[in-house]
């Protein structure tokens, strides 16, 4: 098939299946997480950060001191592990940061308002943790 096409067209097919496979597994952090709705789209709560947190791999965002993270989702870890949620920044002063998701330990920020009790636990999947 690749003979019979032009070179343009084969380059782009070898890019996109090279995109594809860029995609990276990670261990999970934990097996269930509570979140708002059954998508884990809606906020759970607003937070400001309380320090630094430099992100060690592509599951973690980087959040500054005095931002302010939106929180969907929360892990519930096992016994004696980390507690991690899942969030986005937002900050004037950070725009390049704005729009991207990630975790970040519980213990870097402090939560300023709760916008739901109803919560939804539910089971992580590897989906949770894959790396683009």
């Amino acid at each position: 098939l690749l003979p019979t096409m032009s070179p343009l067209v084969s380059l782009l097919l070898v890019g996109l299946l090279h995109q594809t496979t860029m995609a990276v597994r990670m261990d999970k952090l934990a097996d269930r997480k509570m979140c708002g709705d059954a998508e884990c789209s809606y906020v759970l709560s607003m937070a400001t950060a309380v320090d630094d947190f430099i992100a060690p791999d592509c599951r973690f965002i980087n959040i500054k001191k005095g931002q302010m993270v939106y929180v969907y989702s929360k892990l519930i870890p096992p016994d004696g592990a980390g507690v991690f949620w899942y969030g986005s920044v937002y900050s004037q002063r950070y725009v390049d940061q704005m729009g991207r998701t990630g975790y970040f330990p519980a213990t870097v920020v402090k939560e300023t308002r709760t916008f739901t009790d109803n919560t939804v636990r539910k089971q992580t999947t590897d989906m949770d943790f894959y790396c683009d």
